[in-house]
């Protein structure tokens, strides 16, 4: 599905709900500052271990993850739920299927996250959630397909249903109360793992339903929900369509900076790839300057992009809505 299809689809269904006020060219009074954060989803909200390491991105002590530039931006703390924070968030979790993207039935998904949340916590007036997933599911399936266990039609109905289970998701916590931002995925087909498989095509297709289904499903719930259009702000070069008046470009959006090869599953395109959750400032491509780079991994993002994408979400869409 072109992108632009997609948004003009989306704002058509969208613009009588105060969710997509700031896209329609509206505006809502601002009453909601948020108290407490708390993020759930994959390996693109992972905040690491109890010391930050781990992430999927450059591991290099900056603050690289759109939840956290968030977090910053609200002057609220977030941390792993490992070190006693908020942020419940698995690298390669998937949404509601097991097991994760590197095989690991272990890694819980977003529905036991958000479990593990109404079971531990109570819901405090000021919440905020900040939740993304749907990358891990979209790996699954397109290995799925390339081992020749699925057709192309049925990854693409895979993933129309993940982006609905997130919906669900997003339904659970809204009930519950809480203010829920929810971004979707960007386009796996722009990714350097989409060019060296050559499933360009595919991929942007799998996660253009992905997007469709969850946004189809959250569409009723504006009062309280927003959603973070990721795809825009993650390589949209020669996209003039979708191109955002504020996106930064990066120097290469081809090749990963990192150099970190795992030689397990790592993120879940193979084997003897690179892990951007092994990735520091000591593992990167030599002479790189990590800035200029889009992409850490085959499929991750670099701390410049996940900055970008935390500006992008408080500035663009809580900012002017809340």
């Amino acid at each position: 599905m072109p992108a632009f299809w997609l948004r003009r689809t989306v704002l058509v269904l969208a613009c009588a709900s105060t969710a997509w006020l700031a896209a329609c060219g509206s505006s809502v009074e601002k009453a909601f500052q948020p108290q407490r954060l708390i993020a759930f989803g994959d390996s693109m909200a992972y905040l690491g271990n109890a010391a930050g390491q781990g992430r999927y991105t450059v591991n290099d002590g900056s603050v690289n993850n759109w939840t956290l530039q968030v977090a910053q931006r609200y002057n609220r703390p977030l941390a792993p739920s490992a070190a006693g924070g908020l942020s419940f968030a698995q690298g390669n979790a998937r949404v509601s299927a097991k097991p994760d993207a590197a095989g690991n039935p272990a890694t819980a998904t977003v529905v036991e996250q958000v479990d593990q949340f109404f079971a531990t916590q109570s819901v405090q007036p000021g919440d905020m959630v900040m939740l993304s997933a749907g990358t891990a599911d979209l790996i699954v399936g397109m290995r799925a397909v390339l081992a020749g266990s699925q057709s192309q039609a049925q990854y693409l109905a895979q993933a129309g249903q993940a982006g609905a289970d997130l919906a669900a998701q997003v339904q659970r916590l809204y009930d519950a109360g809480m203010h829920v931002v929810v971004a979707g995925v960007y386009r796996l087909g722009r990714t350097p793992w989409a060019s060296a498989l050559g499933q360009e095509a595919l991929l942007t297709s799998a996660s253009d339903e992905f997007n469709k289904q969850l946004l189809l499903k959250i569409e009723p719930l504006g009062e309280r929900v927003r959603y973070i259009e990721m795809a825009g702000y993650v390589n949209p070069i020669n996209d003039t369509y979708h191109r955002p008046w504020n996106y930064i470009g990066f120097a290469n959006s081809k090749d990963p900076v990192c150099a970190s090869v795992d030689p397990g599953a790592g993120i879940g395109t193979g084997p003897n790839q690179v892990n951007s959750a092994l990735c520091t400032s000591a593992t990167l491509v030599p002479g790189a300057d990590v800035n200029a780079y889009e992409f850490a991994d085959q499929v991750y993002v670099s701390p410049a992009s996940q900055r970008q994408l935390g500006e992008h979400a408080y500035n663009d869409v809580l900012r002017e809505t809340w």
